[in-house]
């Protein structure tokens, strides 16, 4: 097999060799401004490849607006200052079950195929002194989500955040979603979508407590865009 067929079966593939998002030594020496304005000008190139007319008045803007896309919204998440404070509060009312933060919506881009990757994720932890608040489970989901990514990185590094802010290693999450690189490209199955799982502490250990987990959630095998 040559090199070329082996990264193309790769790329259909959801293998990852890395927990982190693989990033360069140098990956932050350009400032945001910087990354736009080389983006810009690489992706005039790729469309003007393609045949457009980049000075037709609806096609002259695209390379900026893909750029400042790329940067500030897509991949938003490649940027350290963009990771959510992840503040905990005491547990004062002595909560110790489950609480679960489930429908999370997750969008994502395939990093194989820079396709969409559309979801839910649903979080669940178990107080060990400390609790987080609601929306830091989203904002933790939406930070990660914003970067080239597999669904089983993203999965993991969602559980790894949770644990570390909250103390504790009774941290689960599931995600459920479509990757377009399936339903658009290549097979084309438009119905099917991947489920991921990674549980920390007792949701590995105690299957009551996974089960309950899982009950909560309601796990599908398809989820509905």
């Amino acid at each position: 097999m040559s090199q070329n067929e082996f990264h193309d079966e790769m790329g259909d593939s959801h293998f990852s060799s890395h927990h982190d998002t693989p990033m360069k030594a140098n990956a932050f020496e350009l400032s945001p401004e910087e990354k736009i304005a080389l983006i810009e000008a690489d992706f005039a190139k790729i469309m003007d490849v393609l045949g457009l007319d980049l000075t037709d008045d609806s096609l002259k803007g695209t390379p900026k607006r893909v750029a400042k896309m790329f940067v500030q919204e897509l991949f938003g998440g490649l940027l350290p200052e963009r990771k959510p404070k992840m503040s905990t509060f005491d547990n004062k009312y002595k909560y110790n079950q489950m609480l679960v933060e489930k429908d999370i919506t997750v969008y994502s881009t395939c990093e194989h195929h820079f396709l969409p990757i559309v979801g839910k994720a649903h979080i669940g932890y178990i107080s060990n002194g400390k609790v987080i608040g609601l929306s830091k489970m989203n904002r933790i989901v939406d930070y990660f989500a914003k970067r080239p990514q597999v669904q089983e990185r993203l999965t993991m590094q969602i559980v790894k955040a949770m644990q570390d802010a909250l103390g504790t290693e009774d941290v689960a999450c599931v995600i459920d979603a479509k990757h377009l690189c399936v339903n658009s490209r290549g097979i084309r199955d438009i119905d099917s979508s991947t489920v991921t799982a990674e549980l920390g502490g007792v949701f590995k250990t105690d299957p009551t407590t996974r089960r309950e987990f899982l009950h909560y959630i309601g796990v599908r095998t398809k989820f509905n865009v």
